[in-house]
């Protein structure tokens, strides 16, 4: 870890003492390595208590524990009950409320020939809240965010930021910056932010924080990985980690003039390519215009036997 980060670690722990509600922020097309420390983090959180929130501009679909909570905007609880369900324009007559006794009632009509509201499909969610903290994944500035902060700046301003990187161009633009440009992925970064945090790593974190570091380093390849890396991936193998396949891209070949290469197979040696013909000006083959020439008549003594003295053809 970077000497800075030993005194950057109270004021975090500050931070999220004081506050309950946050958001984890990831850029634009994140890696799985910061999809993986992000839901690590995630629930590390939760079991300190925390209400948070997983966001990013993009829409994430990874075979990744906890990806399925990742949402594209900014959602803070609060107060305020929402109730929502499937509408189809003009499908709603009216909304009226009754209350009977200690019960208040939200009364939904149905225009005439529209089906009726199907309870199964209700919702029912809060907002009105605000943000408490701010922790940004993988993310050298706000603006890599993409439109999370681009559409949501009121929400970043008096915030505490926590900005957990590894870019060496990160513009150290939080309130705390847990940045580490030597690490060889942020899923190192936050084993060691969870363990200094004591959080305790269950096996879907360690699961998560082995396949971000193995992912980030081509499984531990890199020129980045050293002693420290392979002591981590040993930790989380001891706390439960599963290990998953990480599979390289199938390369695309190379296309020219919209046409990809045709593979070159060599030929056994004295054999000729029988898919490969030479033409004459008039469209016939080389084969066809040596049967059809007087030139290639055979001489008449090709068929008597041949008398071979030393090297020479009699």
């Amino acid at each position: 870890m970077n000497p800075t980060n030993s005194h950057d670690l109270p004021r975090i722990q500050q931070i999220l003492s004081k506050g309950s509600l946050g958001a984890i922020v990831l850029p634009t097309r994140p890696t799985a390595d910061a999809v993986n420390a992000a839901t690590a983090l995630y629930f590390g959180l939760i079991k300190l208590g925390k209400t948070v929130t997983i966001v990013a501009s993009d829409k994430v679909d990874m075979d990744i524990i906890g990806a399925e909570k990742i949402q594209q905007d900014i959602v803070s609880s609060g107060d305020n009950l929402v109730i929502s369900f499937p509408y189809n324009e003009g499908a709603i007559d009216k909304v009226d409320y009754n209350i009977q006794g200690n019960y208040f009632n939200l009364v939904v009509t149905p225009r005439v020939g529209y089906p009726k509201l199907d309870p199964k499909q209700v919702k029912y969610g809060s907002s009105g809240g605000q943000l408490d903290f701010i922790i940004t994944i993988d993310s050298p500035t706000l603006q890599s965010l993409g439109a999370i902060y681009g559409d949501n700046q009121t929400q970043f301003q008096g915030k505490d930021i926590i900005n957990i990187d590894r870019h060496l161009t990160n513009a150290f633009f939080g309130t705390v910056n847990y940045v580490n440009k030597t690490a060889s992925s942020v899923s190192e970064i936050m084993f060691r932010l969870l363990q200094e945090l004591k959080i305790e790593l269950d096996k879907n974190i360690a699961t998560n924080l082995y396949a971000g570091i193995a992912g980030a380093t081509n499984n531990f390849t890199s020129y980045s990985v050293n002693a420290e890396t392979f002591d981590i991936a040993a930790q989380l193998l001891r706390m439960g980690a599963i290990k998953k396949t990480v599979r390289k891209p199938m390369e695309t070949p190379m296309v020219t003039n919209g046409f990809a290469p045709r593979p070159f197979y060599p030929q056994p040696q004295g054999r000729s390519n029988p898919e490969v013909q030479s033409y004459d000006k008039q469209g016939t083959s080389e084969e066809e215009s040596i049967g059809n020439t007087p030139t290639s008549a055979a001489p008449q003594d090709w068929l008597k036997p041949k008398i071979f003295k030393g090297n020479d053809l009699m």
